[in-house]
């Protein structure tokens, strides 16, 4: 028999364990082999991230990184259907409203987490099936393997709700090739499968399907180098055919995107693109009529520095910029037209490009103070 104070223990121990693999907890965080598993577990809100999951994910990153027993951390999502379609939009916005402290919390925790991962020790590898999108790609993208699959859809579509690629976008899309990433970040273009290796956003691209196989070698695999890894994804990689025919869905329009998206400023961008009048440039023009001016401005500006920029600095720019979304506008009318009353017909305030002033764009650029994000 245990004495009772052992008891106390096991039960505390069993409670302990049962936190972290109950099936109603937003996140899950395990320890199998020499892996760590991280699983967003929202899947009727697409494992939309929220400021609890940052609160138990960093945490459990850290810890992972300096146990000598744990080689390997792996993040998926549950569901079927998306590994993390982006932000709370919803909480943010209504705490934002209020003047709450979660929308000045939920973006310095969350850059935190992403520049974690960025600057993680221990191999990160993402599983991203099914949608990835803003916040979900500050999950994926910054670690050292991202494994796409042919259900994986990518987008940054934050300049249709009044906000702009944050998440580390600023680092990631000005280094894509050409100016896919200015393309991905203005227009929210969203790729598909195969098509989200293409763009160099993930590393492999392997069946949904076997997804599970995957796991289950890199959990078996034994104190494994990131080289052993890399090996492992290589060799799943290889054997998946899917669409291997295909050619990138950018492809035939590279040479446009590569010039029309060069220009130093949106407006340039708009004339460029009615100048060049081809049905794709006509239909990137209504695309971009439709996002945030403001949003537009700030984005193209946050791409341009950040092509430059250390991860730490972009994200503290990119705070900045959340506050200064969280004090304006079009944000709220935004999320209000796509998100809540779903009218699609958001009224934009300034609504032309040539009344978003550069003062007032550099106004969103500049530091915080006490309150700049510290990395």
């Amino acid at each position: 028999r245990l004495k009772p104070f052992n008891r106390l223990q096991v039960i505390l121990q069993h409670l302990k364990m049962s936190k972290h693999t109950d099936s109603t907890a937003e996140v899950l965080l395990e320890k199998r082999g020499g892996a760590g598993i991280i699983t967003l577990n929202r899947p009727k809100a697409l494992n939309a991230l929220n400021l609890s999951m940052i609160r138990q994910i960093y945490p459990q990153i850290k810890t992972w990184e300096k146990d000598p027993e744990t080689f390997l951390i792996i993040i998926k999502g549950t569901g079927g259907k998306a590994f993390c379609a982006g932000g709370d939009i919803r909480a943010i916005t209504d705490a934002g409203k209020i003047g709450d402290r979660l929308a000045q919390d939920f973006f310095r925790e969350e850059y935190i987490l992403n520049n974690a991962i960025g600057t993680c020790k221990k191999p990160y590898v993402a599983l991203i099936d099914g949608i990835t999108m803003g916040g979900g790609v500050g999950l994926s993208v910054h670690g050292h393997f991202r494994v796409a699959t042919e259900k994986t859809l990518f987008a940054m579509p934050e300049t249709a709700i009044g906000l702009f690629p944050d998440v580390g976008g600023g680092y990631f899309l000005p280094r894509l090739s050409g100016k896919i990433g200015y393309y991905l970040a203005l227009t929210g273009f969203r790729l598909k499968g195969r098509d989200v290796l293409k763009a160099g956003i993930a590393t492999h691209f392997v069946e949904s399907e076997k997804l599970p196989a995957l796991e289950k070698d890199l959990i078996a695999l034994k104190s494994p180098s990131t080289e052993n890894i890399a090996d492992l994804l290589n060799s799943y990689h290889a054997k998946t055919k899917i669409d291997q025919e295909k050619e990138f869905v950018l492809d035939e329009h590279m040479e446009k995107i590569n010039s029309l998206f060069s220009a130093n400023s949106m407006e340039e961008i708009v004339k460029k693109l009615k100048q060049d009048g081809s049905p794709f440039a006509i239909k990137q023009l209504e695309t971009i009529n439709k996002m945030s001016p403001t949003s537009l401005k700030m984005t193209l500006r946050q791409l341009r520095e950040g092509a430059s920029m250390s991860l730490q600095d972009v994200l503290t720019m990119e705070y900045r910029l959340s506050q200064a979304c969280m004090r304006g506008h079009d944000f709220y009318e935004g999320v209000r037209a796509v998100l809540i009353d779903k009218d699609q017909s958001p009224r934009w305030k300034p609504a032309a490009l040539e009344e978003v002033s550069d003062e007032f764009v550099d106004d969103c650029f500049k530091p915080l103070g006490n309150n700049d994000l510290k990395l």
